[in-house]
């Protein structure tokens, strides 16, 4: 029984190729899921790259609004992915780089 628990545990680690958290650490500061994008450049300063994804539409459907995404790295080999929507962080996602 051991052994199987092992074998899921180690497959469900090697199967995840990049972990979602929500707060990431700038130095000395933390970023965390709602800050705004102006506070995450405060801290964590230019991202090596932004990307306009497009643009969603809010649960109403009378605003629509820019989802963007922002890459920085890579920092001990991991790259971390911020995905903001309406200038709100929404989602940070790390992934190690090739």
């Amino acid at each position: 029984m051991k052994r199987q628990w092992l074998a899921a545990l180690t497959l469900s680690f090697a199967a995840s190729h990049a972990v979602a958290s929500d707060t990431l650490r700038c130095g000395s500061q933390l970023i965390s899921l709602g800050d705004r994008s102006s506070e995450v450049l405060q801290k964590c300063g230019e991202p090596v790259s932004r990307d306009v994804l497009g643009y969603k539409r809010s649960a109403n459907r009378r605003e629509e609004f820019q989802v963007e995404e922002w890459t920085y790295g890579p920092s001990n080999g991991m790259y971390q992915y911020l995905r903001f929507e309406g200038n709100r962080l929404r989602e940070i996602t790390s992934k190690r780089g090739n």
